[in-house]
């Protein structure tokens, strides 16, 4: 039969011959024969509402025997994991009843259980990583998303420019369309599909998870290798013996190899170089020049506009200076002549590999997404009957939580915050309904017994043979960039 899209009917509209109702989210949809819900994810097949997408199965798992999940029992010690994740499996809305899934099996003579739902996020976002040192707006800038605004520019970090998007303020706090174009931006980059942003007085953006990221039309080759500094640091052995000074022009530090500490170590002669900026420690220069797309992350494309005249007490004709980024992209080399003026002279052979060098050591130019979301809330009553037993049992390490079968970063402090790599996601485990919320597959593993003493509801436990022999599965490969 072919499944069509129908839009959300009014709550207090009352159900037509052959509707159902669907109870997974608050939009409660009247869904007619052969259609689905506003969501996609639930569908009218027969009379039955049914969820369209099987469950998933991690097929390497059982080819192999491993572990996906690993969890280690307090009591024994063993390590159990969970091949049925979430994805497809259904929500627990409303929160009351059991989740979808809740399996049991054995692992090397221990009985676990995993409960298997999805959770729908309001409370969620994604921080975007962005390697490369191109500047593309000022931070707390709003970045825009379908023309609406779905996040803002965070802190930059080493390397990467770094951009937080969703959040429930931009889901549910401002307009309706911002809060859909939000959940359309975060379903898209968690599914690791393109999308386009643009900052507000910055660059247009198009970031893939696991792809280079493209600003203002152009993509992105390569992360620095370090900052101005670091960069001193790491070659300077190389460059003493075959130039007189080099200058690693960075938006953040700029390095000068003679006043540096590396160059100081090695004996370097000091050259009468004066450089715009704030000087920070010896061959470290703050703010040389504005952020922008040009050198190091900077606004100058020429390299000697960093330059203030040598100090004639220490220069000399016939300087040999070279001028890099922190990419080794972009270079120069320079010689004084007699009045201490650079000028423009071919590379010599024996430096060139010096600046290759950089750009060998810097790591391709990629996008990272981070899904976050906060799960501290009524899901986990699908769960348990003590939600807050549940919340110390995973904080305690007791029970496991994973997105998709990834392992998460659990923050620290109250509640159930997790953070997952999207990449280690199996595609079409997220998905949206138009509450606007984000829905994400979300397991609990934790030792049978001990989720029995949590207030697990136990009737409602099944084997993972049961699961495989009379559920719709869909068997997909393990998503890991650290196992192959």
């Amino acid at each position: 039969m072919t499944i069509e899209h129908v839009p959300a009917v009014d709550d207090f509209d009352q159900p037509g011959e052959g509707k159902v109702r669907c109870e997974a989210c608050p939009i409660r949809c009247f869904i007619k024969p052969g259609q689905t819900g506003s969501c996609d994810r639930y569908g009218n097949v027969d009379g039955v509402l049914t969820r369209m997408d099987p469950v998933v199965v991690l097929e390497r798992a059982i080819e192999r025997g491993d572990a996906v999940v690993p969890f280690t029992g307090e009591a024994s010690g063993s390590v159990v994991s969970s091949r049925l994740i979430a994805a497809g499996a259904g929500t627990t809305y409303p929160d009351y009843k059991p989740a979808p899934f809740i399996v049991s099996a054995e692992y090397e003579g221990v009985d676990t259980v995993t409960v298997v739902t999805e959770g729908i996020f309001s409370y969620c976002g994604v921080k975007v990583k962005i390697d490369t040192d191109r500047h593309v707006g000022d931070e707390t800038s709003a970045v825009m998303y379908e023309g609406q605004p779905v996040g803002h520019v965070s802190t930059t970090e080493y390397g990467s420019q770094m951009l937080s998007l969703g959040g429930v303020h931009h889901l549910t706090g401002l307009t309706k369309h911002a809060g859909l174009a939000t959940m359309r931006a975060l379903e898209e980059l968690c599914e690791k599909r393109a999308v386009e942003l643009q900052v507000e007085g910055g660059a247009r953006l198009v970031v893939q998870a696991g792809r280079a990221p493209i600003i203002n039309g152009v993509t992105e080759r390569r992360m620095r290798v370090g900052c101005g500094s670091a960069t001193v640091g790491m070659f300077a052995g190389q460059w003493h013996e075959l130039v007189d000074e080099v200058v690693v022009v960075d938006e953040h530090i700029t390095g000068v190899l003679s006043e540096h500490q590396a160059g100081a170590v090695l004996g370097m002669r000091p050259t009468g170089i004066k450089i715009r900026g704030r000087r920070s420690t010896p061959g470290r220069i703050f703010n040389v020049a504005g952020p922008g797309t040009g050198w190091g992350g900077t606004t100058i494309t020429d390299p000697l506009e960093v330059l203030l005249p040598f100090n004639k007490k220490h220069a000399w004709p016939g300087l040999r200076l070279l001028m890099t980024s922190t990419t080794g992209e972009d270079w120069a080399y320079y010689v004084l002549d007699e009045n201490l003026v650079p000028v423009p002279t071919p590379i010599p052979a024996d430096v060139l590999p010096t600046v290759e060098q950089i750009s060998v050591n810097c790591e391709p130019a990629l996008t990272s997404v981070v899904f976050m979301a906060g799960a501290g809330g009524s899901l986990r009553a699908g769960t348990t009957t003590s939600p807050i037993a549940l919340t110390h049992s995973i904080h305690s390490g007791e029970t496991r939580v994973t997105v998709g079968g990834a392992p998460v970063y659990l923050w620290p402090g109250g509640g159930i915050t997790i953070m997952v790599d999207v990449e280690r996601v199996p595609p079409g485990s997220f998905g949206h309904v138009p509450t606007p919320a984000i829905v994400a597959p979300l397991e609990f593993t934790v030792p049978l017994d001990r989720y029995l003493a949590l207030g697990g509801h136990e009737s409602s436990i099944r084997s993972f043979d049961d699961v495989i022999a009379h559920d719709r599965v869909r068997f997909v490969r393990e998503q890991s960039k650290y196992t192959g």
